[in-house]
């Protein structure tokens, strides 16, 4: 473990220099190896979702505790994740970023008809019509569902022979995958000299805050006070060392940071756990596929600061219905969100485009958006990690 952290320095080193120089040659090397990892990564990530849930529901009973892992992921999540959404909300009206001033047209309904069908539509799209193309088109929710399903069907099978034999498959399928991972996790150094090259090749073309500063400082400081203070906070309440979780689950964060993925980064997610933490295999397999999946808690700060600010800018009246309702729409999109890059981005411009408001301020936030994904994609792996720990320590506590 200690010889990691020194490779990972290094790595880590070797990535600032390189992206300070910003040497053409050096610069494609740097990206070149970022996508063959990314692409690695997305290659077996939803393979490990999907045999992780199919497992969990095929194998574990009731007398597994199968229904109390469910229960309490669910629990832990939502609070969470809600939890996030209210730190933004707070900061938000402490910080209390002004507007920029902007031509934009006028908008009609703020809530209009198609609000309705807006949201209809991101719900449908959950539901896959083809199994294959939501694999390929890496559609994350469509891939619970169908594993969820598969899971379940499998355990109503009667013949316990057929059964006993799917399963294995499933199992001897996940083991290949995990065999994989060990062998990722050995040269992710690599892997992160491309990431940190790429980034700091990014930074150093330029922000623009464009009058946005305390906008930006709203989203920051979510991040930071939900990572830094509460997520510990709640570990501590429930007996575990923050500091030892926070070192174990290391080489994930430091994946999550700069893929932005956290789907890209659940098999590294799943190996700190088992191996770092000891986390019982028969929860982190669960879990964290899960909660890769529904815990975005960086996603919540994000949406509702956006939105908020968005709705500010076109004029909208924010009183305190209309923000305690978006720190309850917050909470719900980010549960449903992909963990893809830019994931939160995209989520939120769908949502004010439903509401017919004007959206052209977001594109000034993308020269800044890769940092605030980092640290979004970051907290979300790391309140992965404290929902799978605690989970963990009350299921073997009884």
């Amino acid at each position: 473990m200690q010889k990691s952290y020194i490779y990972y320095g290094v790595a880590i080193l070797l990535g600032v220099i390189a992206g300070l120089l910003n040497i053409p040659f050096i610069n494609t090397i740097s990206k070149t190896v970022s996508e063959i990892f990314i692409r690695i990564f997305k290659c077996i990530s939803m393979p490990i979702v999907s045999l992780s849930i199919i497992i969990a529901l095929s194998c574990y009973g009731s007398e597994s505790n199968t229904s109390k892992i469910w229960k309490k992921t669910l629990f832990y999540t939502t609070l969470t994740t809600l939890l996030a959404a209210s730190i933004a909300a707070i900061l938000y009206s402490i910080i209390n970023p002004p507007s920029v001033s902007i031509n934009t047209s006028e908008i009609t309904n703020a809530v209009s008809s198609n609000n309705t069908e807006g949201y209809l539509k991101y719900f449908l799209e959950i539901i896959p019509d083809s199994i294959s193309k939501s694999f390929i088109e890496h559609k994350v929710l469509s891939v619970l569902l169908i594993s969820a399903i598969f899971g379940l069907a499998i355990r109503l099978i009667d013949n316990s022979e057929v059964k006993s034999t799917i399963v294995n498959l499933f199992k001897g399928l996940h083991n290949i995958f995990f065999s994989i991972t060990k062998f990722i996790v050995k040269i992710l150094p690599i892997g992160l000299f491309g990431f940190i090259s790429v980034s700091i090749t990014e930074l150093n073309n330029g922000l623009e805050f464009k009058g946005m500063g305390k906008y930006f400082l709203v989203i920051i400081l979510a991040n930071l006070v939900h990572g830094i203070v509460v997520l510990p906070a709640l570990l501590a309440m429930k007996g575990i060392n923050p500091m030892n979780t926070f070192k174990g689950m290391a080489p994930a964060l430091s994946v999550a940071f700069f893929s932005k993925s956290s789907s890209s980064t659940l098999p590294v997610t799943i190996q700190s756990a088992e191996n770092n933490l000891k986390i019982n295999p028969r929860v982190s397999k669960f879990v964290l596929p899960l909660c890769t999946t529904i815990n975005m808690n960086g996603c919540a700060a994000f949406i509702f600061s956006t939105v908020i600010y968005l709705m500010q800018n076109n004029g909208l009246t924010i009183d305190f219905i209309t923000i305690i309702t978006w720190i309850l729409i917050s909470t719900l999109a980010a549960i449903g969100n992909a963990g893809v890059p830019m994931g939160c981005f995209f989520l939120s411009a769908s949502l004010l485009s439903s509401m017919n408001v004007p959206i052209e301020i977001l594109g000034i936030t993308l020269p800044f958006y890769s940092v605030l994904d980092m640290l979004e994609t970051s907290l979300n792996v790391w309140s992965d990690s404290c929902v799978a720990t605690i989970v963990n320590k009350q299921i073997d506590s009884k």
